[in-house]
Formats: structure tokens, C-alpha cells, sequence
């Protein structure tokens, strides 16, 4: 089902992966949502640009610094939680909050962008699988397996490894998960945890913040066999915009001290991403996950929010379809999320 959003063009409406707006007004604004409505320049994110970008949906990421521990962790946690559905309840005519993707097909048919949750990162749960069904209680529709710390069950993909992937309890977590309808999501983890991860899932997973290391040499990035494993078993890898994910050049320069003007990234790099991760796994495999308001700098012409529209237009001139323009921009995304919908629903019944 594609929705329509009115923009110029009639470009698909988009459901971005990954939006770190959450963590930024704990930063910035002392966790307030007044003045959203009206901008907010110190961010890449607010309702104006939300709605100039055409955006559908969103998934807001509930992160958490690794800096706190513990339980301090999961007070965080739920505290962006917390923020998202105040978030969502002061502006009832624009955002819709949105646990499966039948409620987020009607948000968006009815002109509010769909409001999801994810969870960004394993260490949230403290270890404690009550944890984790306590967030999916609260709406939280996938769960990054790690963040850039390895954690006691899980390998990241820029820190030493300590399981060689998963361990015996982050099998069980990739396995509740599934039981629950959460799903996995392989940004931010080490290449043998992906393998471990989808070795044991039985429900389609995603990325939700990555980029494709085929173009650019990043731990941070997916390799081709994983792409390919992600579209094989239907999931959907969501491509970050991320400048130091995207072109070498950008990467190099990190690596080297950030010294002298940073190498450009454009629209046109990061299509070019997205190209690759359809040229590997198919145009089902493929769609969008920003990272605003999780990075400092975009690319040239994805500099917020609003930018979404440039992207789709940059595919549209390398010959993407409407109906595969549409795939990559919502469709995948949401039928992934219709695989684990089922198990979410009893699990919120009780009968799961």
C-alpha cells in the first residue's frame, strides 16, 4: 500500500529508521517539547520540516549514552519514552503515536506522521529480559543489539569483541524478541553478531542506521554477504546518511585528525548507497534510516529533515519508479514490521 503525502512532485511518504530527536532535547532542552511545532534551528528535527520533508513516519530512538550504567540506564530509557508520548500528545494534529504498521497505514492515511519507538541498544535492558518486555509494553517496536560499547552479550562493531558474537543469553534475547514481536535490529553490532543474530532469528530483522561498506570502509557499515543474508530472509536495511558512512573520503578524513575542510558528502553519495544495498538484496531490502539529530553534520542538501524530498528525486532521475521509490520509502519498512505484528498483538494479549 503506498501513501500519498501532498507534496509537488507526489513523492512517497517516507518512514525514517532512525531519529535521535529524543536524546537532543534531554541535551538541549531539558527534555521540553514546546516549540517543536514552531522550529527549532540547534536541531535537524522539528514539525515544520518534519511535514516539509514528507515524512510519514518516524522511529524515534530512545538512546542512551553509555557513560550511565545500570539501572541508570533503564531511567533513561524510559524517560525517552516518556518524551516520545509527550511528544506525541501535545501535538495530537500532526503526530499519531504507532505500535504495529496497521495503526501506522492509518496515521499516516490520516495525515499525521506515525510515531514509533526503538530502542538503541541491548546494555537498556540491564540484563533483564523483564526489562525488555516492560519497553515493548510501552510501545518500543525494535531493539539495537548494542550501541558502540560490547556489552556482556553482544560484540559491537567498533569496540574488542567478547563473545565472538552473540552469547548464550544474547541468543535468548534474539529469541524473546522474536516471541514478542520486537524486532532485531544489526545497526551498531559486529559483523559475527549479525551472522549469530540471524542465525537464530526466525522473523525478518533490519538495520535501522548503516551504511554499506562495499562504498565505504566504516565498522559501522554492512557487508555485502550480511546485505544480501538481510534481504534473503526479508528484512530491510535502512541506509544512514551519516557523512563518515558514506564516502571514503569523508572516512579518511575522520581518521586522520579531522584536519582542514571535511571532504563533501552529497545526495547524490548517498543514493548511491542506497543503489548498492538494491544492486545486492533486491529494491524489497532497501530503505531509510537518517540518523538526524544523532550526528553533528549531513550531507550537502540533507542537512534536516526536510530533506528527504531531494533524495527521492535524486532516485527518481536514475530511473527508480514511483512504486520503487515507494518500497524504499515506507513499504519495506512496514511489511517487515507486519512479520512480527502478529507475535506483538499476543503478546499484549497475554496470549503470547
Amino acid at each position: 500500500m503506498s501513501i500519498e503525502v501532498a507534496l509537488p512532485t507526489a513523492l512517497p511518504a517516507v518512514i525514517d529508521g532512525h531519529n535521535d530527536l529524543a536524546w537532543a532535547c534531554r541535551e538541549r532542552h531539558d527534555y521540553r517539547v514546546a516549540g517543536l511545532d514552531t522550529g527549532m534551528p540547534d536541531l535537524h528535527t522539528d514539525l515544520p520540516r518534519l511535514r516539509a520533508g514528507g515524512v510519514g513516519g518516524q522511529f524515534w530512538s530512545v538512546w542512551v549514552d553509555s557513560a550511565l550504567t545500570g539501572a541508570e540506564q533503564v531511567t533513561a530509557t524510559l524517560e525517552q519514552i516518556d518524551f516520545v508520548h509527550r511528544l506525541v500528545d501535545a501535538y495530537p494534529q500532526t503526530l499519531q503515536l504507532a505500535r504495529t504498521a496497521r495503526e501506522a497505514r492509518a496515521a499516516m492515511a490520516a495525515g499525521r506522521i506515525a510515531s514509533l519507538i526503538g530502542i538503541e541498544g541491548g546494555d537498556q535492558i540491564d540484563g533483564s529480559l523483564g526489562v525488555l518486555r516492560a519497553y515493548a509494553r510501552l510501545g518500543a517496536r525494535y531493539m539495537t543489539l548494542t550501541w558502540s560499547k560490547t556489552i556482556a552479550w553482544a560484540d559491537s562493531a567498533t569496540d574488542a569483541a567478547r563473545s565472538d558474537g552473540l552469547s548464550s543469553f544474547g541468543r535468548e534475547v534474539v529469541a524473546e524478541m522474536n516471541r514478542i514481536g520486537m524486532l532485531v535490529d544489526l545497526a551498531h553490532v559486529s559483523d559475527d553478531t549479525m551472522r549469530d543474530a540471524l542465525d537464530v532469528s526466525t522473523l525478518p530483522v533490519i538495520v535501522s542506521h548503516s551504511g554499506a561498506r562495499a562504498l565505504c570502509d566504516h565498522p559501522r557499515n554492512v557487508p555485502d554477504e550480511i546485505i544480501r543474508r538481510i534481504g534473503a530472509s526479508g528484512g530491510v536495511h535502512m541506509v544512514a546518511f551519516v557523512p563518515s558512512f558514506i564516502t571514503q573520503a569523508r572516512r579518511d578524513w575522520v581518521l586522520a585528525g579531522e584536519q582542514g575542510d571535511a571532504p563533501i558528502v552529497t545526495v547524490a553519495d548517498v543514493a548511491d548507497h542506497i543503489e548498492h544495498v538494491r544492486e545486492v538484496a533486491g529494491v524489497d531490502a532497501v530503505g531509510i534510516g537518517a540518523d538526524y539529530d544523532g550526528t553533528d553534520s549531513m550531507p550537502t542538501g540533507l542537512d534536516d529533515v526536510s530533506g528527504y524530498p531531494r533524495l527521492l528525486d535524486e532516485l527518481a532521475s536514475r530511473g527508480w519508479s514511483h512504486a520503487d521509490l515507494a518500497k524504499l520509502a515506507h513499504e519495506n519498512v512496514l511489511r517487515v514490521l507486519d512479520a512480527s505484528d502478529a507475535n506483538y498483538r499476543s503478546f499484549l494479549a497475554g496470549t503470547h
